[in-house]
């Protein structure tokens, strides 16, 4: 009696779009966290299914980028459990599911609003330029990241019909910096040469010391002047949200922590969701400016 083989794993096929990924399609909704005012159910289900649209879009993304470096990940201590590397998912599966997911996502953005449609098709084409070719350069690899994080705010913000804060905005591309250096070092740190990235030959980790140093100091200014800018405290209804800025600074430090002394920094979204401190500090953060705007 023959065994019966599925032709269509579901374990690997989810692990292909790495739906744990979807946590930074979570920007999307920044804009309607920070703007009580306008928090309704309608904005909440639009904002809901903005995510959604971003999030079937990055999967594509994540795709085509397993596609683009399946011989290169295969060389990979980590990446060569990947789906495509590993050959538990065929690319004629692979692609077709790719198509179906930017499909998906780019028609139900559409449908929701032709400005969200512009800023999810312009994060398309940079990861599509990322992929080909973008993410070869160094510094400009991690400058693509933090923009495809901006656009995010930006495209959440237009679907709520505001405009967000400068230092929101300026506060999330730094962010996503310190992530993606951070992330960076972590891949000098393992040693893993040209060969996986050919970026990391601009790279050395006395420089992305320095740079993870200036991006960490100029985010929590960043952060510090938003809490307190007098536009911001009237359109939240509150002057003190600067009480949230322990979280903040504790949450930055226990990041840097855990890259320069750990050296635990190769997943930014692996850390943020199984680091026990991370995760009590992002909780804390949330709650309490939950408290001081909504209390």
């Amino acid at each position: 009696m023959g065994t019966l083989i599925s032709p269509l794993p579901v374990p690997p096929v989810i692990k292909l779009i790495r739906p744990h990924h979807w946590i930074k399609s979570g920007f999307v909704a920044a804009p309607l966290f920070f703007t009580p005012s306008v928090v309704s159910t309608e904005s909440v289900l639009l904002v809901a299914l903005g995510v959604l649209c971003w999030s079937l879009v990055a999967s594509a993304i994540y795709i085509l980028n397993d596609w683009r470096d399946v011989e290169r990940d295969r060389a990979h201590p980590t990446k060569c459990k990947r789906p495509l590397a590993a050959g538990t998912v065929t690319l004629p599966v692979a692609i077709t599911l790719m198509l179906a997911l930017a499909a998906g996502g780019l028609m139900g953005a559409w449908c929701l609003l032709p400005a969200f449609f512009i800023y999810l098709l312009v994060y398309a084409v940079l990861n599509i330029a990322y992929s080909l070719r973008l993410k070869h350069i160094a510094v400009i690899d991690v400058m693509c990241i933090a923009l495809g994080f901006v656009l995010r705010v930006e495209a959440g913000a237009a679907l709520i019909g505001i405009t967000p804060s400068a230092w929101i905005v300026i506060l999330t591309g730094l962010l996503a910096l310190f992530l993606g250096f951070a992330k960076r070092r972590d891949d000098i740190v393992k040693t893993l040469g040209t060969d996986h990235r050919r970026s990391l030959d601009g790279y050395s980790r006395p420089f992305l010391d320095v740079v993870l140093a200036i991006t960490l100091g100029a985010a929590l200014v960043s952060y510090l002047i938003y809490t307190t800018d007098p536009e911001v405290q009237e359109r939240l209804g509150t002057d003190t949200l600067f009480y949230t800025a322990p979280f903040v600074i504790y949450g930055m430090l226990r990041y840097l922590q855990l890259t320069i002394v750990k050296e635990r920094s190769g997943s930014p979204t692996a850390v943020i969701l199984t680091d026990k401190p991370m995760i009590a500090t992002g909780l804390g953060w949330v709650l309490t400016f939950i408290w001081l705007m909504y209390a």
